[in-house]
């Protein structure tokens, strides 16, 4: 066969539904921040406890380190959701004091609808000298790959995130701002 005819199938087997290969999703970044009025070193302070999300965040009744030692990379955490007790495990990646930053992962099933999730929080100087930016990144893919059902699909697992990293950064900024 020509190439024009080896061109015409192809063409052909892509344009016929269900024939065709499913695309397969790709990483889904989300990064929310928000501007405090503290100084970096106070929002710090308030999140730098990586065994003490439930103190800043309102989504977790509690945080438990069962593996390793707190702030230290390599250690784990179990999270318990706030509204129905659901867990899930995260690893700590990295951990530093000096950049404000820490980085960490989910380990095993979650009740998001994500997997290979990994994210960071990072706290660095605002807008002014008085004030810091909170910053929480994520890259993650949607738990299912192909034919999510409604509320899987890769919209539905980035609006997840992006309001749990909102919910969490204006608790952040509302505590912050009012501990003096």
């Amino acid at each position: 066969m020509n190439t024009r005819i080896w061109a015409l199938l192809l063409g052909l087997l892509m344009a016929s539904p269900g024939l065709a290969p499913a695309a397969k999703p790709g990483y889904i970044h989300v990064t929310e921040r928000i501007e405090i009025n503290a100084s970096p070193a106070r929002v710090w302070a308030l999140v730098k406890d990586w065994n003490g999300l439930h103190h800043w965040h309102p989504a977790f009744s509690n945080t438990e380190i069962f593996f390793g030692t707190n702030n230290k990379a390599g250690s784990f955490r179990k999270l318990t959701l706030a509204d129905g007790g659901a867990q899930f495990d995260e690893e700590l990646l990295g951990f530093s004091d000096k950049q404000m930053l820490y980085s960490y992962r989910i380990v095993g099933d979650s009740p998001l609808p994500v997997s290979d999730y990994v994210s960071s929080v990072r706290v660095m100087r605002g807008k002014s000298k008085s004030t810091a930016s909170l910053v929480w990144k994520g890259k993650f893919m949607r738990r299912i790959a192909d034919d999510p059902p409604p509320g899987e699909d890769d919209a539905s697992a980035r609006k997840a995130i992006a309001e749990a990293y909102r919910a969490g950064l204006k608790n952040a900024k509302k505590l912050a701002e009012t501990r003096k």
